[in-house]
């Protein structure tokens, strides 16, 4: 069987191990200690699923493929952030990150090679979306990031806040999860799995009709449409008041509380006014709102507003009742931010605002 034939497991682990213990003739059991090798023990590779006799693990690595990216760059930082970069098997890159905070251990994983929502201050977009990631390159992420735990550590928390946009990749997302969620899988409770998105109503009210249900952070960015539609093109095609319903719908289902994204772009969304516009729309609504300070872009003309702009923007949300959180920056050393690391490999365009 040639390399490129092989299908890769992780796009289909039940269904590819059912087939290939019928196939092969092997006992039943088997197929739950490939999982429990994959998911708890971290195995690296065939050979270290040391409890598979030789030719058992032979037909495995005959038939299947168990990673398709590689490492391109790996970078650490002082607070114990972790990214890697992967090259693809077509020749994309990707980005994912480990996070740990005291207890927890936080993975950020992405779901398409760029981005197609526009959002002009970001940098996995600034090329456009080239393709959806497939199940099993969503799964090698989450895979390859719990293997930079050490044994005493613990995957904790999952955020789809990578590259791309979740929903728009969600029946693959969907199956990448539900690996994580499993009790033979990693064994990650829903709550702590949280899918970031700009706002894609039939997709939220989708995702409210799924068995598991997730936390959902919406990306706002501005508090109205002339300046989300400045920020985050296609919010032209959307508006706010359906995103905001279709997250209403999904609360009523989930019971779980929405987190609003708020990336604060110096003179741009950081006026008092903004602050005041958005604590009307989120006022009796069971929400979290995460404010997160620009991290600058290479090539971008945007900027991280002042401490004095920031505190005033905090003022007024818990002045309107809005329960505010400033997220602190990690990984800035590393180019943590979503799309830095592979942009920093690449020549850097100059974009100007108009």
């Amino acid at each position: 069987m040639s390399q490129t034939a092989k299908p890769h497991l992780l796009n289909s682990v039940d269904a590819s191990l059912a087939e290939w213990a019928v196939e092969a003739k092997v006992p039943r059991y088997r197929v739950a200690q490939v999982r429990k090798w994959l998911f708890e023990k971290r195995a690296g590779d065939w050979d270290a699923m040391t409890d598979l006799p030789k030719a058992v693990r032979a037909d495995l690595a005959e038939r299947f493929q168990l990673w398709t990216t590689e490492v391109a760059k790996h970078t650490q930082a002082d607070d114990g952030t972790e990214k890697l970069l992967l090259s693809l098997a077509d020749g994309g890159q990707i980005e994912c990150v480990l996070l740990r905070d005291t207890t927890r251990r936080t993975i950020c994983i992405s779901t398409q090679v760029g981005c197609g929502m526009g959002c002009v201050f970001c940098a996995s977009g600034l090329d456009g979306v080239d393709r959806n990631l497939t199940a099993g390159e969503i799964v090698e992420q989450i895979l390859l990031l719990q293997r930079l735990l050490s044994p005493e550590e613990r995957l904790s928390h999952i955020v789809v806040m990578g590259m791309g946009e979740p929903l728009a990749n969600l029946d693959r997302l969907l199956v990448a999860l539900a690996e994580a969620h499993r009790e033979d899988g990693l064994g990650i409770s829903a709550r702590r799995i949280t899918i970031s998105t700009v706002g894609l109503p039939p997709a939220i009210d989708r995702l409210a009709r799924h068995e598991q249900n997730y936390r959902l952070a919406i990306s706002l960015h501005a508090p109205n449409d002339e300046l989300r539609n400045q920020l985050v093109p296609v919010n032209k095609n959307i508006g706010l008041d359906p995103i905001m319903q279709a997250a209403d719908r999904y609360f009523d289902v989930s019971g779980r509380r929405i987190t609003y994204e708020y990336v604060l772009l110096a003179d741009l969304n950081d006026a008092p006014e903004h602050a005041r516009q958005l604590a009307r729309i989120l006022q009796g609504r069971e929400a979290l709102l995460n404010v997160i300070p620009y991290n600058p872009v290479a090539g971008l003309p945007y900027g991280t507003p002042t401490a004095e702009r920031r505190q005033t923007f905090r003022a007024i949300l818990e002045e309107g009742g809005v329960r505010v959180k400033f997220r602190h920056r990690k990984g800035d050393r590393i180019d943590a931010a979503c799309g830095q690391l592979r942009r920093s490999q690449q020549p850097l365009p100059v974009v100007e605002l108009s």
